[in-house]
């Protein structure tokens, strides 16, 4: 049975791993700081990685530390090399990853839809109730 799993998406991970590992043990720069590799993006000739990265800490901006990061790339990719056994490691681009704050987003507006959902649903049966109550007084009896 062939397998669904491509090259690609094995470097992916290895180099996302490698990177997380690399960035804890060997990069000094003081603006990166602890950071989280989130996933990485290989084109399919492995020449090229976007690295998408979040912050661990709230004070350092997304920017110093995508700056701090594009600066070590070299460095980074150098000790890429050696450890992926690869004849030439992928150019890293540093992404900041948005996804977790667009989730945030995304979540506190379907609350919200629900919320106002629950909230129409509670007053409209006593609305209905009450309307109810008033037709059958208009009409005459039976």
């Amino acid at each position: 049975m062939p397998r669904d799993f491509h090259r690609s998406q094995r470097v992916e991970e290895q180099i996302l791993r490698l990177l997380a590992e690399l960035i804890r043990r060997e990069v000094k720069d003081p603006r990166v700081g602890p950071v989280t590799i989130t996933a990485v993006e290989l084109s399919r000739d492995l020449s090229h990685a976007k690295v998408y990265f979040l912050p661990f800490d709230a004070k350092r901006s997304s920017a110093e530390v995508g700056a701090a990061l594009g600066s070590a790339a070299g460095f980074l990719r150098i000790h890429l090399k050696k450890h992926l056994k690869m004849r030439s490691a992928p150019e890293l681009q540093f992404v900041p990853d948005e996804s977790i704050d667009r989730a945030a987003r995304l979540s506190a507006l379907i609350n919200a839809a629900v919320r106002s959902d629950a909230a129409r649903a509670g007053s409209a049966p006593g609305e209905a109730g009450h309307a109810a109550e008033d037709d059958a007084g208009d009409e005459p009896p039976p």
